[in-house]
């Protein structure tokens, strides 16, 4: 098993939802032989097939655990391994505790990759998608964003950061604008394709209208703070990875963390909640930048660059830049109505943005 390499595989029409390669599971069972658990029972919660990723719920003598195989590169893994302990035990934030091997160690490498277990933190239950639930996921993640300050990676980690990269976001967003023309009149008969070419220069207009505004803000000077001071963002925040539990509410799932400017988490969970609701509404989004605030202080220059990543055309650009990869397929009557829509809640969102611009004038 020694020289095994774990590599992405395939699920089709002949593999079950959550399939696992033989081998993998091997090597699982050899992991486990590292932990001072008696695994009554195994059970596979989740598999990220195309990327070479899985977890497990063990039911062991000692209370439920998880088995994670990370699909991350090891040194990357070792760059969240960290942050969740320091969470846990030097901030005793609400993360779930890794449990160390029998020598003392945080995970076991195998297969190229990092496994750990960590505590299966029961009950937990999603909080409800209303208002009063946002409010909870925006309360708690300005929590972890806080107890997240001041993290040190290990020295073999690699430096996760994206504090840097808000420019060159922002400019792959307009160039890729032109490609989502480009590919729309290269395949005309699509059924995506008129829809696409009649929106995609309105939605690129915004990105450079927003590129100009971001220019004149005070990011260069944010980013001068340093990673520490900033913190971690989760990069993948939501209704399953925030969740109530016996004494507060619990994040999950740290394997994505990066040092960021923390609104970049807000305003993903924001823009995903407008686009469940179908179309922007003030109360909402005042809501849940007041739940975050209160647990991290959002000062006015911070709040204007919120306001400026809510405008850009995020939403768009998510659900459209995978058309680059399989036009023939993308281009589809399923993709003609996703843009109608997108359209449609975008039109909602500039007079709440114009209704909450000034919101935080004078604060701070």
């Amino acid at each position: 098993m020694k020289d095994i390499v774990i590599e992405p595989w395939l699920v089709d029409e002949t593999t079950h939802e959550f399939f696992v390669p033989e081998y993998i599971i091997q090597l699982a069972e050899e992991v486990l032989k590292h932990y001072d658990l008696s695994v009554q029972n195994m059970q596979i919660i989740t598999t990220k097939p195309d990327k070479g990723g899985a977890i497990w719920k063990l039911e062991t003598k000692s209370g439920p655990k998880s088995l994670k195989l990370l699909h991350r590169r090891p040194t990357r893994s070792l760059f969240s391994l960290g942050a969740q302990e320091y969470l846990v035990e030097v901030r005793k934030a609400r993360v779930p505790p890794i449990v160390k091997t029998k020598d003392g160690k945080r995970y076991v490498e195998a297969g190229g990759k990092l496994w750990f277990v960590a505590e299966w933190i029961e009950p937990l239950t999603p909080v409800a998608k209303d208002l009063e639930g946002a409010r909870k996921l925006c309360y708690a993640l300005g929590e972890f964003h806080r107890l997240s300050k001041g993290y040190v990676p290990p020295k073999q980690a690699e430096m996760a950061s994206r504090l840097h990269k808000w420019p060159k976001n922002y400019e792959k967003m307009i160039t890729k604008m032109s490609w989502f023309r480009n590919i729309a009149q290269y395949y005309p008969e699509m059924p995506a394709s008129p829809p696409l070419l009649e929106v995609v220069d309105r939605f690129k207009e915004q990105a450079r209208k927003g590129m100009e505004r971001f220019l004149q803000s005070n990011y260069v000077e944010f980013v001068k703070q340093g990673t520490a001071h900033w913190g971690l963002v989760h990069q993948d925040y939501g209704w399953s990875n925030g969740q109530m539990g016996a004494d507060g509410m619990w994040i999950i799932d740290l394997d994505g963390v990066a040092f960021d400017l923390p609104i970049r988490d807000l305003r993903k969970l924001i823009s995903g909640a407008m686009a469940d609701l179908y179309k922007w509404d003030a109360t909402w989004v005042r809501e849940m930048i007041l739940a975050y605030h209160e647990a991290n202080p959002i000062t006015p220059e911070l709040y204007e660059l919120l306001m400026i990543d809510l405008a850009m055309p995020n939403e768009f650009y998510k659900n459209m830049k995978e058309v680059v990869y399989e036009p023939e397929t993308f281009l589809n009557e399923q993709t003609a109505q996703l843009i109608q829509t997108i359209v449609e809640t975008d039109q909602s969102k500039w007079p709440v943005l114009a209704e909450i611009e000034n919101d935080w004038k004078g604060m701070g």
